[in-house]
């Protein structure tokens, strides 16, 4: 019975050491930031970087990009429209596009880019 117990906890003990070792591997390299202006509103954002976990690091890149491109055309919120990203040799790109506006914007993926902002900057991802 001691035994079980012993295996038991030595298995759930090795559960915890595996995301330790992949977030230390984890070491973005971010190679810029290309904004194109649509309309008036309408912001679409170009994002390079290697070193990512998965498509959720570029998207991340991308959304940070545009909530301080938001704050730099001194609006308030910007809203996600889409994001197409590819991965090739390691170097992952994400093409989004955004609307921004000065007022909470209707829809699910909405973006309060003064927050959003200040959590890249936290998180170290740079922006525009």
């Amino acid at each position: 019975m001691k035994r079980g117990v012993l295996i038991s906890l030595l298995a759930v003990a090795g559960c915890g050491v595996a995301p330790a070792a992949d977030s230390a591997r984890f070491a973005p390299a971010y190679h810029g930031v290309e904004v194109t202006l649509l309309d008036d509103d309408l912001v679409q954002i170009g994002v390079s970087m290697t070193g990512a976990r998965g498509s959720s690091d570029v998207e991340r890149y991308a959304e940070c990009a545009a909530a301080q491109y938001t704050l730099v055309r001194g609006y308030g919120f910007a809203r996600h429209l889409r994001t197409d990203v590819t991965e090739r040799g390691g170097e992952w790109t994400a093409d989004a596009v955004y609307t921004v506006s000065a007022a909470l914007p209707d829809g699910l993926k909405t973006i309060d880019a003064e927050v959003a902002a200040a959590n890249c900057a936290e998180d170290g991802i740079p922006t525009v």
